[in-house]
């Protein structure tokens, strides 16, 4: 597939009618079943006679791409040039007359993407440049960001300035001249938070096109493919199975249920899936998330389509786990016209004392099945073949009532010998916390345990993997090693510090190019953070969190609401302020567990309770993919819920292991 939609040297394009180079471009977009309206053709004319006015210094020295595709993020560069050894990365704004800040993120975030995950372009100088048309000339600096990393910062160009800019930036940049040849065969790797691959799955893209390759990950696709192996032969075989994906925190588990749930749903040969999750805030944002992208892809056909019923058709495919299970508490026959459903966080499923109080609320008494084992007996329903996929994280329990991963297994041993049993070969392990029951299961007649169904390897940072084990060397107090981690990953993760909030603050906005997107992320015991503003109390609403803009109040970037463990598990930031309350206490002995309740705290003593408030710390510190900044308040001796000795412990603990302080 063509990445730009009209590529061609510089040399080559002055030579070229411009209506030869129109018809190029609307022919490409045609075939890619783009919707060319008079204003796109108009747009790009425009675009080709200001390049042709500002690239006759440079006829032997590049090339240039028109509508150059970027597909982590869903959207196309106007004009890419290779010229010497820079890339320039050109945004147009036709008929505009402002530099809108907007439209500077926008550029910013194209030079970002192609840095991160386009591999001939990570070493390469990159000027991303916004060129309103009818912009008036604008001062313009050219350096490189604070980053230091070959990205420079946004240019401010004009008709009319830009080709004394591209001679500036030559003049700036140090390099070999870029062979275009070699440029182009470089392979795009990227890692997609968790919304845009959601967005690109559900757009028809396949997991391999949306996951880096490197030698050292585990292949997304190897597992997806296992899955879809279990999912054939279930079918083939009129087989009724359950199915066993784990993976480190971040490895990719969900991306693998909305890739299976996306190639196992086709109306047309009455194949369901649906992807279900008992984590509230993920389903409402990716379902929002999905449906806007759904509008955003029909208006660039040429069609409208309301945003209702876009989010009517979302709904139906990714579903609260707890709202499905409902559904057929009503009718205790009727099949779910699903024949495959992948559960999400299924360690998180209820046991059966939760399970039973909440049933008794809602007029149903004595309700005999934990949720895994409910779960289950509705896809039983089915005549032929029904697989379940449940995907397992380990330490993410959170919650009181959450069965783990052993009353899943103990459910079909109990309720359904003639199910098969498909087991990731890490699910004995220590943090899935199942062992003795994956014994017994080495006796069931129908069980097959694969290593291609675990995911090894953290892929949320794609500046560092190992982020994931030093956040677990941390809480497990395993100093010295997670020393050694973090010395491994400073250069490309940066960790820092802070017992000032204002300054952690500034720390993320300082980081953040671009949309990256930037929060405060703080344990929902953290209710002595009340004196830095900081309310947990306030559930913020996870939809507008993470997908509102910089100019909404109620979103991420403004810094002022702290989204808890419950509505930030399973979704992701670029940069995040860690607040760190003293709920969790560095003691010499180890940790200690406090809840805080009426006026005072409370010590945690029960080891469920302590184990979740551990793990509600192992999510928020997870949730950063480029870098956080921890901030522990100092304290105040006159305020006996906040002295002093509350926090210095555990601010002088990570000191130790290598944070540096702001």
């Amino acid at each position: 597939m063509r990445r730009a939609y009209y590529s061609d040297s510089i040399a080559s394009f002055l030579h070229k009618a411009s209506n030869e180079i129109l018809g190029q471009l609307v022919h490409a977009a045609s075939a890619d079943g783009a919707y060319i309206e008079t204003t796109q053709t108009d747009a790009w004319r425009e675009q080709i006679a200001v390049l042709k006015k500002a690239l006759g210094p440079y006829r032997e020295k590049g090339s240039l791409y028109f509508e150059y595709s970027i597909p982590r993020l869903g959207k196309r560069i106007d004009v890419l040039a290779l010229i010497g050894p820079v890339i320039f990365v050109i945004e147009f704004k036709v008929g505009e007359d402002q530099f809108l800040a907007y439209a500077l993120d926008q550029v910013c975030d194209y030079a970002l993407d192609l840095k991160n995950f386009h591999e001939t372009s990570h070493a390469a100088p990159i000027a991303p440049i916004l060129l309103p048309t009818r912009a008036d000339d604008a001062m313009t600096a050219i350096a490189y960001t604070a980053h230091n990393d070959t990205v420079m910062l946004p240019i401010k160009a004009t008709p009319q300035s830009l080709q004394d800019i591209i001679s500036r930036v030559l003049d700036f940049a140090d390099g070999t001249p870029l062979e275009r040849s070699q440029w182009e065969r470089g392979r795009y790797r990227p890692t997609p938070t968790i919304i845009e691959a959601a967005m690109a799955l559900y757009g028809g893209h396949k997991v391999e096109d949306i996951s880096k390759k490197d030698a050292g990950a585990e292949n997304l696709a190897i597992t997806s493919l296992a899955v879809d192996e279990i999912i054939k032969k279930s079918k083939a075989n009129s087989w009724k199975s359950v199915c066993f994906v784990t993976g480190v925190p971040g490895a990719g588990k969900t991306l693998v249920g909305l890739d299976i749930a996306t190639t196992h749903f086709d109306k047309q040969s009455e194949l369901y899936s649906v992807y279900l999750s008992g984590n509230g805030p993920l389903v409402s944002v990716l379902r929002e998330a999905l449906a806007r992208d759904r509008v955003r892809r029909e208006r660039e056909r040429g069609t409208r389509l309301a945003i209702g019923r876009a989010r009517s058709e979302v709904n139906a495919f990714i579903q609260n786990v707890h709202h499905f299970r409902n559904e057929y508490v009503i009718d205790e026959n009727r099949a779910p016209i699903e024949h495959v459903a992948i559960f999400d966080e299924a360690q998180r499923a209820w046991n059966l004392g939760q399970t039973a109080r909440f049933m008794k609320q809602r007029g149903r008494p004595d309700f005999p099945m934990s949720e895994p084992e409910f779960l289950i007996s509705c896809l039983d329903r089915h005549p032929d073949w029904a697989v379940v996929v449940c995907l397992v994280g380990g330490g993410q329990e959170i919650n009181t009532g959450e069965a783990g991963i052993s009353e899943w297994l103990d459910a079909l041993f109990r309720s359904f010998p003639e199910w098969h049993l498909f087991i990731s070969s890490r699910l004995t392990d220590s943090e899935y916390g199942a062992g003795e029951v994956i014994e017994r299961s080495r006796s069931w007649p129908n069980v097959t345990i694969q290593d291609e169904l675990h995911l090894s390897v953290s892929m949320r940072s794609f500046r560092a993997e190992k982020v994931s084990l030093l956040v677990k060397q941390l809480l497990d107090l395993e100093q010295d090693a997670a020393a050694l981690t973090y010395d491994e990953l400073r250069d490309r993760y940066p960790i820092v510090i802070t017992r000032d909030l204002s300054k952690a603050k500034q720390w993320l906005r300082d980081k953040a190019r671009g949309n990256e997107r930037y929060g405060l992320v703080a344990s929902s015991n953290a209710y002595r953070l009340k004196p830095h503003a900081i309310d947990v109390r306030l559930q913020v609403d996870p939809a507008q969190w993470f997908l509102y803009g910089k100019d909404d109040v109620r979103s991420s970037y403004y810094l002022e609401d702290a989204a808890t463990e419950y509505r930030v598990q399973g979704l992701e930031l670029d940069w995040a302020c860690v607040t760190w309350d003293a709920d969790l206490r560095r003691v010499p002995s180890g940790w200690e567990h406090w809840k805080f309740v009426g006026y005072a705290w409370n010590r945690v003593r029960k080891p469920e309770r302590q184990m979740y408030l551990k793990n509600s710390y192992r999510v928020l510190l997870t949730r950063a993919r480029q870098g956080m900044v921890i901030m522990v308040p100092s304290g105040e001796r006159s305020d006996p819920t906040r002295t002093p000795e509350f926090y210095d412990r555990t601010f002088d603990y990570l000191h130790s292991i290598g944070f540096p302080t702001l």
